[in-house]
């Protein structure tokens, strides 16, 4: 059974690191490009990062450049997202997600095959 299972979320404060972690299981992680979305209450989900299947392309959303970093391990079939600097507007549920496709692809058309449940992450004083 293929599964993403998303870890590491939390309350933070604003300026704070977290490291969001989505074990995967069922399926080659190398062969599939991986992403992180996001999606805050009354907003559409956003690609934040997404990385592909060999790490060779990356993608980052301008809002998040400079400060999130994606990297994975096949070997460890996880992926992760290192966010730094956090900031209140990072609030949400964040999900990671699988696809045989483009980072462009998935991060800016959201085309995803397979979905994690999502870790949500909360950025507050």
């Amino acid at each position: 059974q293929l599964k993403l299972v998303e870890s590491g979320g939390g309350l933070v404060q604003p300026g704070g690191s977290l490291t969001l972690s989505c074990a995967t299981s069922g399926f080659t992680l190398e062969s599939y490009a991986i992403g992180w979305f996001r999606q805050a209450p009354g907003k559409e989900r956003e690609g934040v990062s997404c990385i592909s299947d060999r790490s060779f392309n990356l993608y980052y959303a301008d809002s998040v450049k400079g400060r999130f970093t994606i990297s994975r391990d096949n070997a460890k079939n996880t992926v992760y997202l290192q966010i730094n600097t956090l900031k209140p507007e990072d609030t949400a549920l964040y999900y990671c997600g699988a696809a045989r496709a483009t980072v462009q692809s998935m991060c800016v058309s959201k085309i995803v095959d397979y979905w994690g449940q999502g870790t949500q992450v909360t950025v507050s004083s």
